[in-house]
C-alpha cells in the first residue's frame, strides 16, 4: 500500500460524497412529481409516450398490479432481446456480417441483460452486431436499471404512505426514471468518454499491419453511448471481451475516475432520496453510513492483499514488493484496481478493468462475499436499496426481540408478514447460489467449466452462480460458460435473483403502505444512530457468514492457506 494509493482512494471518496445531496434531492423531485429544470423540454415527450402507450399517470396501482406490470414489461423485453440476436443476420448495421447468435447463448444474453446482471459467455466484438448491441443491449441497460430504481421507489412509498392502498404507477415511474435521470446522465457521459477517446461509429473494423507484418483487426462501434448507460446503470456488460480494461472502454485515467464515480452515482444518492420521501433524512444517513463501513472494510481488505503481492512468487526469486500485478492494467495500477474490484461488486455492476479471477485469495473473496451478502453495499441502482431496506426490517425485529416489543420502522409495526416476506427474499438468494453451485460442482457438465483444479477451480464455480443470482455479471474469467450447461443455469440463477426476490419485497410494500404511523415512544428503537447503523452491519454480516462461510471455506479461505504453505493444489 501506498500514499499515493491511499490517496486516489480517498479522492474517489471525497468527490463521491459532494454529489450524494444534489443528486439524491434531483431524484426525490423526480418521483415526487415535484418541477424540474427539465420539465418543459421532458414533458411533452412523457405525455405522448403517455398518449400512444393509453397509460393514465393520474391512475395510481395496488403493489399487486404494479409488480405484475413490471413482470410483463420484462418478460416482452427479454423475448424480443432473443428475437433480436437469432435474428441479427437478417437484420440491418451488421458490417461484421456476424450469424444467428446460438440459441443457449441467445437465452443467457437476453436473461442476463434483462435482469440487470449483464453476464457475458461471448465476446462483444465477435458476436453481436451494431444493432443488437445498440437496439437490444443498451435499451436494456436503460430499463433494466429504470426497474430497480422504480420498484426502491415503491417499497419506500411503503414507509412514507400510511393508510393507503396504492404504491405509484409503474409506467409513470419508468418513463420519469428513463427521461429524467438515466438519460441525461448518460448523454453528459458519454460525450465526456468520446472527448477522452471512447469509439462512437457505425463503421466496420479496421484492419492494420503491425510492426511484425502480422494482421490486426481492431473493433469499431457505438462504444461510448453503450459505455455510459453500463455503468451509470450498473449493468456492467462491455462492448468489447476486456470490459473496462480495453483501452477504448476505458482509455484514460479519466475515463478510469469517471467510470467509478459512474457505477455508485445512483446507488449512494438514493439513500438521500430515501430520506427525503420519508421525511427523516437521518434515516438516509444511517442506511448510507451502513453501507459506507461495509464498502471501506472492503476496499481495506482487497488493497493491502493485492498490494502485499502473491508469496507464492518469492522463491522463484521474483520481487513482490511491487504487489500483485497479474491480470491488471499497468495505466490503473493496484490501487485502481482494487478499488474497482470492490466497487463493481458493491454495486452489482460487474464491469472489471482487472480479471478478478488473478487476484490473491483473500482479494478475490471480497468480490464474491459483496455479492454474497446480497450487494447492498450500495448495490444495483435501486436493487441495493430495497436490499438493504429488507435487512433493516429484520434488524428492527431483532432489536424488538431484545427488548420484548414490538418491532417499528419510520413509524410502522414491522409484524410477522413483514419479517416472513423479508426472509424470504432473502433465502431465495441463498438457495439459488448455493443450490446452483452445488449442481455445478459434481455434474460432469459443470466440472468441464473450470480451467484449474482444487479450491480455486471451486471458487470460480461459485462465483459465477454468486454473480448471476446477485445480478452482478463479473466473473472469475478462469470458467469456460458459454456451455449449453452453464448457459442455462446461469440464465435461471439471474432471473430468479431478480424477480423471485422482488416479488416479497413489493409484498412487503403493499403491507406497509397501508398501514397507520405510530407515534415513537419511550420504548422506540432509534434507526437514525451509531447503535441502529452497528446492528445492521452486524445483521448482514452474521446473515451473510451463517449462509456462505462453509462454501467459501472451501474455496478462497483454503486457497490463502494454502498459498501460505507455499501449495497451489
Amino acid at each position: 500500500m501506498t500514499a499515493n494509493g491511499t490517496f486516489q482512494i480517498v479522492l474517489y471518496f471525497g468527490i463521491l460524497a459532494l454529489l450524494i445531496r444534489p443528486l439524491g434531492a434531483y431524484m426525490a423531485r423526480v418521483f415526487g412529481g415535484e418541477r424540474t429544470l427539465l420539465d418543459p423540454v421532458l414533458e411533452p415527450v412523457a405525455r405522448g409516450i403517455y398518449r400512444v402507450t393509453g397509460v393514465r399517470p393520474e391512475q395510481e396501482q395496488h403493489w399487486t398490479t404494479y409488480t405484475v406490470a413490471m413482470l410483463l414489461f420484462n418478460f416482452c423485453g427479454l423475448v424480443l432481446l432473443y428475437l433480436l440476436e437469432r435474428l441479427q443476420h437478417l437484420l440491418p448495421l451488421n458490417p461484421q456480417g456476424f450469424g444467428p447468435v446460438p440459441a443457449d447463448l441467445a437465452w443467457n444474453t437476453a436473461a442476463s441483460f434483462t435482469s440487470n446482471t449483464n453476464w457475458q459467455s461471448y465476446s462483444g466484438e465477435t458476436t453481436m452486431s451494431y444493432l443488437v448491441q445498440m437496439v437490444g443491449l443498451t435499451f436494456h441497460n436503460f430499463v433494466s436499471a429504470a426497474t430497480g430504481i422504480v420498484l426502491a421507489v415503491a417499497l419506500v412509498r411503503g414507509f412514507a404512505r400510511h393508510s393507503a392502498k396504492t404504491v405509484g404507477n409503474f409506467w409513470v415511474d419508468m418513463v420519469r426514471c428513463t427521461l429524467w435521470i438515466l438519460m441525461p446522465l448518460s448523454l453528459v457521459l458519454a460525450l465526456v468518454l468520446v472527448w477522452q477517446g471512447v469509439p462512437q461509429n457505425l463503421n466496420p473494423y479496421v484492419t492494420a499491419t503491425t510492426i511484425e507484418g502480422a494482421e490486426q483487426v481492431i473493433p469499431q462501434g457505438p462504444v461510448a453511448s453503450q459505455e455510459a448507460i453500463k455503468q451509470i446503470g450498473t449493468n456492467g456488460g462491455g462492448f468489447f471481451n476486456a470490459n473496462s480494461a480495453h483501452p477504448y472502454e476505458n482509455p484514460t485515467p479519466l475515463a478510469n475516475l469517471l467510470a467509478m464515480l459512474a457505477i455508485f452515482s445512483i446507488g449512494a444518492p438514493l439513500t438521500y432520496t430515501f430520506g427525503r420521501m420519508v421525511r427523516d433524512q437521518r434515516q438516509g444517513w444511517a442506511i448510507l453510513g451502513a453501507m459506507a463501513v461495509l464498502c471501506f472494510l472492503g476496499v481495506a481488505v482487497v488493497y493491502w492483499n493485492e498490494a502485499g503481492g502473491n508469496p507464492l512468487l518469492r522463491p522463484l526469486g521474483v520481487d513482490i514488493a511491487g504487489g500483485n500485478m497479474e491480470g491488471k492494467e499497468v495505466r490503473f495500477g493496484i490501487a485502481n484496481s482494487a478499488l474497482f474490484a470492490t466497487l463493481t461488486t458493491d454495486a452489482s455492476c460487474g464491469a472489471v478493468n482487472g480479471m478478478h479471477d488473478s487476484f490473491t485469495p483473500l482479494g478475490g473473496l471480497v468480490p464474491m462475499v459483496n455479492i454474497m451478502l446480497g450487494e447492498v453495499i450500495v448495490g444495483g441502482v435501486g436493487a441495493g436499496l430495497y436490499g438493504i431496506l429488507v435487512f433493516a426490517i429484520l434488524a428492527v425485529f431483532i432489536a424488538g426481540l431484545m427488548v420484548g416489543r414490538t418491532p417499528e420502522y419510520l413509524g410502522k409495526k414491522i409484524e410477522a408478514k413483514e419479517v416472513q416476506m423479508s426472509m424470504l427474499a432473502i433465502l431465495v438468494l441463498a438457495a439459488s447460489i448455493l443450490g446452483f453451485a452445488a449442481l455445478a460442482s459434481v455434474h460432469p457438465a459443470g466440472l468441464a467449466g473450470p480451467l484449474n483444479k482444487g479450491p480455486h477451480g471451486f471458487s470460480e464455480i461459485l462465483y459465477a452462480f454468486t454473480s448471476a443470482t446477485g445480478n452482478n455479471g463479473s466473473a472469475f474469467a478462469g470458467l469456460s460458460a458459454n456451455t449449453f450447461f452453464y448457459n442455462l443455469t446461469l440464465g435461471l440463477a439471474m432471473l430468479i435473483g431478480r424477480f423471485l426476490m422482488i416479488i416479497p419485497i413489493m409484498a412487503v410494500a403493499g403491507s406497509l403502505v397501508a398501514k397507520k404511523v405510530v407515534p415513537p415512544s419511550a420504548g422506540t428503537f432509534p434507526t437514525h444512530g451509531p447503535l441502529f447503523v452497528s446492528l445492521l452491519v452486524g445483521v448482514i454480516l452474521i446473515v451473510g457468514g451463517l449462509t456462505f462461510f462453509p462454501a467459501l471455506s472451501l474455496g478462497p479461505i483454503v486457497e490463502h492457506l494454502m498459498m501460505l504453505a507455499g501449495k497451489t493444489v
